[in-house]
């Protein structure tokens, strides 16, 4: 069978615009997580990518013309740019790796993904898409321009489905009110029926049968321009909501990281986004590995990217019950008050080791060996027994490594009550002499990147021959877990113990993924 390597890596997280940085935060026992205050003042924590694009932009201008930076800039989201950050920093650990990819063709493949897509950019057009509705109704719903309802302001007879005036409503839900009373005239104006019917006319204008096409398509475009600036100054009216739609919700799809960095890298192989929450990096990392060792790639661009903590994720995760909200860091196997939300990006570039090291390229880390994926089929959020402990069982038999040879683990753990459920199920498996860490209390929980994370500093720190410290003190220890399990990594490094490391990932939906890794022999 084929054994697959690390040939490079790049990460953007929180404290960390790289993986040079990131490495050496992880030395200490910190924790990376800041205020978040994105609904004004609030006692929210959270990890905060560190990162800017114009880092990049040297390597950009060297291998593409000078628009393409500002193109990067304007158009592409949060987990866009950051993925593309960590895949730059990610060919630098071997240098020549770079045309090796563009050299292999469609051996090379880009698997990148993202945990909840790029809901700032989301976020942002629907807010100026409510605003630009507001507008619109508003004008539209005013008796000067909506004959209905000056008609109807002299019977005031019932209409079916009119809404209460806002003026009867309480001021606490008088926005809806308004929005509600608007848009049912609006939809009800002679006046703007009157103005769609010559904006039908200029958007009815095509491109001649005659000519050369590509130029008449743009006089075209100026006429429609010139013709709707005529329109609009006609009527006094504000932009239609539809011209408020930035085309920017197209450019920021789940698959949009993949693609861009399949075409930054000139990567011409098969590019798409794996998604499954929480494993997503260990499902993707599968996947690498299954299309090496059939023989359908040699390399996979490996990642996942998140969009930085935002109002709707944090506010969303507060509503299910899992984050904490006490502005102070909650961290794994302690006092389970929940989870914090971060961002960020991790991307590796994992090859057939015998290709890559006949051409002199070193490989990282360690071995991945084998990942077990499973699915709980049973609940949204709370983990099973079952499904996880499945996945632990397959990745090991897979590994063709005994319990008692695993030397290191790496939880989930989220600092909830699924803490103790994750250890006492890895108990059952595995012997107490396992040594374990948890660092979702160190960056915080990115939700498709804090797996590739863990993975990474995993990987790391076994380089250095040591096992990176965590923000836990052993005082700190849930009694109820120290019943189950005593041999943690506190807030000092250790020695890395010898044998196989594991790492779990278990995703929202009951989806696990456990990654098996031993060191290069």
């Amino acid at each position: 069978m084929r054994r697959v390597g690390i040939f490079g890596w790049g990460v953007v997280a929180p404290r960390s615009p790289n993986i040079e940085a990131f490495a050496k935060n992880l030395a200490s026992s910190e924790t990376w997580l800041t205020p978040f205050n994105g609904f004004g003042p609030d006692n929210f924590l959270v990890g905060t990518p560190e990162f800017d694009l114009a880092d990049y932009k040297p390597w950009i201008d060297e291998r593409f013309p000078a628009n393409r930076f500002s193109q990067l800039e304007r158009k592409m989201g949060q987990p866009t740019q950051y993925a593309i950050g960590a895949f730059i920093q990610s060919l630098a650990q071997n240098p020549g790796i770079e045309k090796e990819l563009q050299e292999l063709g469609t051996k090379a493949h880009v698997y990148v993904g993202t945990g909840l897509g790029d809901l700032p950019t989301i976020q942002n057009i629907s807010l100026d898409l409510y605003r630009a509705q507001r507008r619109w109704d508003r004008f539209w719903a005013s008796p000067e321009r909506n004959g209905a309802l000056r008609q109807w302001r002299e019977t005031r007879e019932p209409l079916p489905g009119l809404p209460p005036e806002p003026s009867t409503i309480e001021e606490v839900e008088r926005d809806k009110a308004e929005d509600d009373w608007w848009h049912f005239w609006a939809g009800r104006s002679p006046e703007l029926r009157e103005y769609l019917e010559e904006l039908r006319e200029i958007e009815a204008i095509g491109v001649p049968d005659e000519g050369d096409v590509e130029s008449a398509k743009l006089a075209v475009i100026k006429e429609k321009r010139t013709r709707n600036a005529r329109l609009q100054k006609k009527w006094s009216a504000p932009e239609p909501p539809w011209n408020a739609v930035s085309s920017n919700v197209l450019w920021n799809i789940h698959n949009t990281p993949a693609s861009q960095v399949s075409m930054l890298g000139q990567i011409t192989g098969m590019t798409f986004a794996p998604v499954a929450a929480c494993s997503s990096f260990g499902y993707g990392l599968k996947l690498a590995m299954n299309a090496i060792r059939l023989g359908e790639a040699k390399a996979v661009v490996l990642g996942m990217t998140d969009a930085a903590p935002n109002p709707l994720v944090v506010g969303g995760f507060y509503n299910a019950r899992v984050i904490s909200a006490d502005a102070a860091v909650s961290k794994p196997l302690t006092a389970l008050r929940g989870t914090h939300i971060a961002g960020g990006a991790v991307v590796w570039v994992v090859g057939d080791y015998e290709h890559f090291t006949q051409k002199g390229f070193k490989a990282l880390g360690l071995e991945p060996v084998a990942v077990g994926v499973t699915a709980d089929a049973d609940h949204i959020i709370t983990p099973s027994k079952e499904g996880p402990t499945l996945a632990i069982r397959e990745a090991l038999g897979a590994a063709g490594c005994q319990p008692q040879d695993v030397g290191s683990w790496d939880l989930h753990a989220t600092a909830t009550p699924g803490d103790f459920l994750e250890v006492q199920n890895l108990r059952d498996v595995l012997p107490e002499s396992v040594l374990i860490t948890a660092r979702k209390g160190t960056f915080g929980h990115g939700m498709s990147a804090g797996g590739g994370w863990e993975l990474t500093a995993q990987y790391l720190g076994a380089e250095s021959g040591k096992v990176y410290p965590t923000p836990l003190s052993a005082p700190e220890l849930n009694k109820q877990i120290a019943k189950v399990h005593g041999r943690f990594v506190f807030n000092q490094e250790v020695a890395a113990p010898e044998g196989c490391s594991g790492k779990l990932s278990m995703g929202v939906g009951g989806i696990n993924a456990c990654v098996i890794s031993r060191p290069w022999k």
